[in-house]
């Protein structure tokens, strides 16, 4: 492919101005996602694009899925994520739905996370001519890929009843432009406690949920040294084990009211199926056989509950990945790595799909204040797109 040419500068100018338009909308992921999915698919339609939607149960959030190209089965999708994390205390220079170019560099939420891929995919599609397609070329768009890849469970649910497998899988999260063909897996849980409130005077009389919730803790931090043991000695991941990480501890409502109420927000990254299942079952052994004894002794009704958020599967390294190997060509990489950052790749990988993920901006900018995308980035994807766009035409 080294005799493909970039493509042309008005073409990155008008990935700016998508990326831009895209950033003006505040798709944060307890928000609708709406109208930046209406006026993706106006643009794709416009171009001869068959487009549908998957909607949330609440009618508030759209996934999006559109191809261009002849009806045959496989094909290849390029997909992203829609939602951005919230930009609640944090220090911006700008405004954060306003995109800024200064230096080189576009501003805004979610310019690297990931509309720039995003704006990527919808400025070449306005230079694809479909009927010179060889094979399908499809996008996908989902919604609270933030909040545990909800969007993306849905709607490859929807794609397996439509018996719609591409060939090949392009996730755009922020790689700079590096071909990832594997990463962890991603699990969030809220834990509950329910104790008996009471006056902090006469401690023994209450059941502290904030006091089991710390244990709760405990016992999890101690399992992260033997999830150092467990580590496959041929791990890639840095770091090579599996990760566990407490995200939010709350409860109580005063200093002198023993608390009758606590939870526990947490996570773990598996680098194997098995550490998911090792952590889970030794947490429930602990409450079952510690925890919940002291409590329900002295209150028969104190309880301990898990919450599963989302358990997404990581993304396998395969010995036969298509998508590997295409994608190396099209970008000149020599090699593929693995990442520790989860991603909608797995549940595209179990849908059948060979998957990479590869994409303009530096996770390090992902989630932070002032996030920003290198215009230089922005190019080299699309020049990767280019590529791609002329590998399955005539």
């Amino acid at each position: 492919m080294s005799d493909l040419h970039p493509p042309p500068s008005d073409t990155t100018a008008r990935a700016i101005r998508i990326l831009q338009q895209l950033i003006a909308f505040p798709t944060v992921s307890t928000d609708s996602n709406l109208d930046m999915m209406d006026w993706i698919a106006s643009h794709l339609e416009g171009l001869g694009a068959r487009v549908f939607r998957d909607h949330d149960k609440t009618r508030t959030k759209a996934n999006l899925f559109a191809t261009l190209g002849p009806e045959d089965g496989g094909g290849i999708l390029l997909s992203g994520h829609s939602d951005v994390v919230p930009v609640t205390d944090q220090d911006w220079a700008t405004d954060p739905f306003e995109m800024i170019e200064n230096d080189g560099r576009l501003f805004g939420r979610g310019t690297c996370d990931m509309k720039g891929f995003i704006a990527a995919t919808l400025a070449i599609a306005e230079a694809v001519d479909p009927e010179k397609l060889t094979r399908p070329l499809h996008f996908a768009f989902t919604y609270d890929e933030e909040t545990g890849c909800l969007g993306a469970q849905s709607l490859v649910g929807v794609m397996r009843k439509l018996r719609i497998v591409p060939d090949i899988t392009i996730i755009g999260e922020p790689t700079e432009m590096r071909v990832i063909e594997g990463h962890k897996g991603c699990c969030e849980y809220t834990t509950h406690f329910s104790g008996l409130e009471g006056h902090s005077s006469a401690p023994d009389l209450g059941v502290n949920a904030a006091e089991y919730a710390v244990r709760y803790v405990t016992r999890l931090m101690e399992l992260r040294q033997d999830l150092i043991a467990r580590a496959p000695a041929d791990s890639r991941f840095d770091p090579p084990w599996t990760t566990i990480n407490i995200g939010r501890i709350s409860g109580g409502v005063a200093h002198n009211v023993i608390a009758g109420k606590a939870e526990v927000n947490w996570e773990m990254r598996p680098v194997q199926t098995g550490d998911a299942d090792f952590v889970k079952g030794s947490m429930a052994r602990f409450c079952a056989e510690t925890l919940l004894p002291a409590m329900q002794a002295v209150s028969p009704d104190a309880g301990i509950s898990l919450a599963v958020i989302a358990e997404v599967a990581e993304l396998a390294p395969m010995p036969v990945n298509a998508a590997r190997e295409l994608m190396m060509e099209l970008t000149g990489a020599n090699g593929a790595d693995v990442v520790a950052f989860g991603t909608e790749g797995g549940l595209f990988q179990a849908l059948g799909s060979h998957v990479v993920v590869c994409g303009p901006g530096s996770i390090q900018q992902a989630h932070k204040p002032d996030e920003y995308l290198e215009i230089d980035q922005l190019g080299a994807c699309l020049t990767m797109l280019s590529r791609l766009v002329s590998y399955i035409s005539d």
